[in-house]
């Protein structure tokens, strides 16, 4: 399961950059119950979104520089500019070369070599999310590639990444954890990617009710991609879109 003990290679921050800050703020805010702090002017109204105090994902503001994007999962590393290196010679692409952000921590954008993109987290001041794995956080991530075997080389080349095969149905469902991680350090899946869909990674965010989440959601001016389905063992779980076109997933976990 995700945790707040980051190594290398774990997600450790996710953000959206929206259009219409105020707007995703008042969506998801209203969506999941979140307070957002903005850090101000000196950091283009970036919010933290938070839940009891902690912090569970971003909303940054767009612009021409950085224009907007879904949902982007950073992965935590020592250090940005090494790993930048190491993705473009394992095939992918720099987005944004690392660079810093004032008094916080440095960073840098890619894309794997099918389009799914990605970022990593060098930490400063800000470690990281202060809550994952509980109601309203960051619970499970999904990488969704048109060829799920193949894209494995280059995240074990990137971030040493472990992959076991566990069955989900009839269906094997490979299941990533952190490189020295331990049994209960599973962090993420991969799925194949549907007809005419692109490669990205999916955020799931842990809810108690995941139908009247999604309920709520098309209030709020969101719309389901996917239905809500039961998987047995894992929880219920559906697919939404914010009012930006920002795709993520809403998991009521079992037991």
């Amino acid at each position: 399961m995700l945790t707040i003990d980051y190594l290398p290679g774990t997600p450790c921050w996710i953000d959206v950059n929206s259009p219409d800050v105020a707007a995703s703020t008042a969506f998801y805010t209203g969506l999941f119950g979140w307070e957002a702090v903005s850090l101000g002017p000196a950091h283009m109204d970036y919010r933290f979104c938070q839940t009891g105090g902690k912090t569970v994902a971003g909303i940054g503001k767009a612009t021409e520089r950085n224009p907007a994007r879904p949902w982007t999962v950073y992965f935590h590393t020592p250090d940005a500019d090494a790993v930048a290196k190491t993705i473009e010679q394992a095939g992918g692409k720099i987005l944004a070369a690392p660079y810093d952000i004032p008094g916080q921590g440095r960073m840098a954008m890619f894309a794997d070599p099918a389009g799914a993109m990605f970022a990593v987290w060098q930490p400063g001041a800000t470690k990281g999310l202060g809550l994952v794995a509980g109601p309203g956080s960051l619970g499970w991530i999904e990488l969704y590639s048109p060829d799920p075997a193949g894209i494995r080389s280059f995240y074990e080349a990137v971030f040493g990444w472990q992959v076991e095969e566990m069955p989900m149905g009839d269906t094997p469902y490979p299941i990533i954890s952190p490189a020295g991680g331990g049994e209960s350090s599973s962090m993420a899946g991969i799925w194949q990617t549907e007809p005419g869909d692109g490669a990205h990674w999916l955020p799931y965010f842990e809810v108690s009710d995941c139908d009247a989440t999604m309920t709520k959601a098309q209030r709020f001016g969101g719309t389901v991609r996917s239905p809500a389905t039961t998987v047995e063992g894992v929880g219920r779980m559906g697919v939404l879109v914010d009012p930006f076109s920002a795709r993520f997933a809403v998991l009521a976990s079992s037991g």
